[in-house]
């Protein structure tokens, strides 16, 4: 692996590194760990890179990288900067002859998701796109209870992403994570629903595999003088007929990262939350709820795939995006030794990148129209 972004003081950076060296199969031998050369080698060095593949631009890495033997140069570049430049910086790798796995939001706007896409599909090459909740053993459970029909019918979805963090304005306080998150330059036409919203939009298509037709948003800016919402409201409709609510916020003082999902069916409901991610409850109208959790024998093999410990034995954030890059680093694996790709690999896609795009772009739509409804814009 080599990896764009991600140095020093950098949060998300290390989450990568961590998740993808967690099971042995993956290892970081290059980087351009940030956009000043000085810096981006410093880092480098922390992370004992050897100083020859520690390189001073994207660009300069994408062309030595490809100068190298095919047994010698990275077999994928993870890209973990702020989303303005996810573009460029997918495109110049995919066009040199590399695999790409990209932080979320994939692209600045719509527009490049639908270009990234085709180059993708051009290049033949693996891209997966890091929504990591998708990873955890008991949403794929809750995907697989929703596929085998134990639910029934799907009727309503639930789906909140409270945070409390951006409350006052940071981005003043040279908050790096709060100055780029805030800033339309960087972050595109939506910082909440852009940002965390999008993981709400994913978590729910994942597990349901339904699609929105339509949304009604309304946005907030609560802190004075940011240029971009802090809070999101919408009312959603669905392909099948159900309704939904999804709310993003980072303005809800006191919450931490309380991702949850409630989904209701005919027959039963499940509910999820990430900050518990070891509990999938299912809920009946006619008998006692269950509390599902993880790694026991009980479970579908879905979720037993994704397990690493015993019952008992908590996993948690870093686990779940490793079983991102572990899926994807197996079928990067098959596309460098020239194999038949995997049919229906567990890893968000470029695909998933260009669905998120549109929810993005048809919710700022809708918030900024005077119409109640706004029909989904086409991915």
């Amino acid at each position: 692996m080599g990896m764009v972004g991600g140095g020093i003081g950098a949060f998300i950076g290390a989450v990568h590194r961590a998740a993808a060296s967690l099971d042995g199969e993956i290892e970081l031998v290059a980087g351009a760990f940030s956009s000043d050369a000085k810096r981006s080698k410093a880092s480098g060095k922390e992370l004992h890179i050897d100083p020859a593949r520690c390189y001073g631009s994207y660009q300069e890495m994408a062309q030595a990288e490809a100068r190298l033997p095919v047994d010698e140069r990275i077999d994928f570049v993870s890209i973990v900067t702020p989303n303005h430049t996810h573009f460029d910086i997918s495109k110049t790798f995919l066009e040199a002859g590399f695999n790409v796995v990209c932080d979320k939001p994939m692209t600045f706007d719509l527009a490049q998701a639908k270009k990234l896409r085709t180059i993708v599909e051009k290049s033949g090459k693996v891209f997966a796109l890091t929504h990591n909740y998708t990873g955890y053993p008991m949403v794929k459970e809750a995907r697989q209870l929703v596929k085998t029909g134990k639910l029934g019918k799907i009727l309503k979805i639930v789906v909140e992403y409270p945070q409390g963090w951006l409350l006052t304005a940071l981005e003043n306080e040279n908050q790096k994570q709060a100055a780029w998150r805030t800033d339309p330059k960087q972050a595109g036409a939506s910082c909440c629903i852009g940002d965390i919203g999008t993981h709400a939009e994913n978590l729910a298509r994942y597990i349901t595999g339904l699609r929105i037709t339509e949304l009604c948003a309304d946005f907030t800016t609560f802190v004075p003088g940011r240029q971009l919402e802090d809070d999101g409201n919408l009312l959603v409709r669905y392909d099948n007929g159900a309704r939904g609510i999804l709310y993003a916020s980072q303005i809800s003082g006191g919450e931490e990262n309380n991702l949850n999902i409630r989904i209701y069916g005919e027959k039963a409901s499940l509910e999820w939350f990430q900050e518990h991610p070891n509990e999938l409850v299912v809920k009946y109208s006619d008998k006692p709820r269950q509390t599902l959790r993880r790694g026991n024998d009980y479970l579908s093999q879905a979720a037993k795939d994704a397990t690493r410990l015993p019952p008992g034995h908590p996993e948690a954030f870093i686990e779940a995006f490793a079983n991102i890059y572990r899926a994807a680093a197996r079928s990067i694996d098959r596309e460098v030794h020239g194999k038949k790709p995997l049919k229906n690999p567990d890893f968000p896609t470029v695909e998933d990148g260009v669905e998120g795009m549109a929810f993005i772009e048809t919710a700022v739509k809708s918030a900024k129209s005077k119409a109640k409804w706004t029909r989904a814009i086409g991915a």
